[in-house]
């Protein structure tokens, strides 16, 4: 695989429905959402739902976050007998729950005990091992390239940098001189994250810097057609009604007919999102209190802004020129 773009791991949000939608729209590799190894050794039903997928997405990564070594290598030796082609350890998750744990880019302040679970899940898997880091902890404590080299040497096969420290969030700016330093700590294959807004974005950035790929989280959000090269990026109402149209479909084959409100609205008003009435139908799909008149909600807008006559154009008029 030449210079892949990747879905990023995101809680909440890269489930099996949205990760075959990607798929189907380009994307080389999807990451589940982030799973929580004393979850997944309880075999606890929520978090066994997480490990949901087919043949269809493949290959997909399914990704852990914990702080205990010995626990992340039991759910490493879990995950390994699933169909998935790579365990992702998950060193960049800033969120308190998360940080307050040691787990998640907490680790990025901690090398040795990033050092332990590394290496306890690289003895534990079958499978090839990833991680996803940030930049650092803040500022001064800039450790990409030097947990990156931790590593290589444990066993991991790839590494993704999110090119931000903890402090920085989502807001900070982001520091590709970082990406590059631990491109030449490491021979593993480099993914660069981290505002990458556009198709066209990610083929410049790994122009600019020559990473292995690239991997696209919040971005792909509502706009899944960010992973294809023949999609304009500023696709029609009837473009993106009909991606929805397509996400709702995989949302209700895999999830059942009523998949959970919350699941689909927090995905649904983001297909709108840059156009000039993406504000006021955002509003409708808010008041949706079901998941029934959230369908309704957006079969109304397809007949609205797609209705049978402007089918046999719209694919047509959202290729590139």
């Amino acid at each position: 695989m030449i210079h892949p773009f990747i879905l990023a791991p995101m809680a909440g949000c890269t489930d099996l429905p949205f990760r075959l939608l990607c798929r189907e729209y380009g994307a080389d590799l999807c990451y589940s959402e982030m799973i929580d190894c004393h979850d997944l050794v309880a075999l606890k039903p929520d978090c066994l739902e997480l490990l949901q997928t087919n043949v269809a997405e493949q290959p997909v990564a399914m990704q852990l976050f914990g702080s205990d070594p010995a626990t992340m290598g039991e759910a490493a030796a879990i995950l390994s007998e699933y169909p998935i082609a790579c365990i992702d350890i998950n060193l960049g998750c800033p969120m308190e729950k998360v940080i307050q744990q040691g787990a998640g880019a907490a680790l990025m302040k901690n090398p040795r005990l990033a050092e332990k679970i590394i290496t306890s899940v690289c003895k534990n898997s079958t499978k090839p091992v990833t991680i996803k880091i940030r930049s650092g902890w803040n500022q001064h404590t800039i450790t990409a390239p030097e947990i990156a080299r931790i590593a290589e040497d444990a066993g991991a096969q790839a590494i993704a940098i999110h090119a931000r420290t903890w402090s920085d969030g989502f807001t900070g700016p982001i520091d590709h001189r970082v990406i590059l330093q631990t491109m030449a700590k490491v021979s593993l294959p480099v993914f660069a994250n981290g505002d990458i807004t556009s198709h066209e974005q990610g083929l410049a950035l790994l122009k600019k810097i020559g990473c292995a790929g690239v991997m696209i989280g919040r971005a792909a959000l509502g706009a899944p057609w960010i992973f294809s090269g023949a999609v304009n990026q500023h696709p029609s109402m009837a473009y993106r009604i009909k991606a929805l149209l397509r996400h709702l479909e995989l949302a209700e084959t895999h999830l059942g007919p009523e998949p959970g409100l919350s699941k689909i609205r927090n995905h649904a008003w983001k297909y709108f999102r840059g156009t000039t009435t993406g504000p006021a139908i955002r509003k409708q799909i808010d008041a949706a209190t079901t998941y029934p008149e959230l369908k309704t909600v957006i079969h109304t807008l397809a007949e609205r802004f797609f209705p049978p006559s402007a089918r046999a154009n719209e694919e047509r008029d959202n290729q590139r020129p």
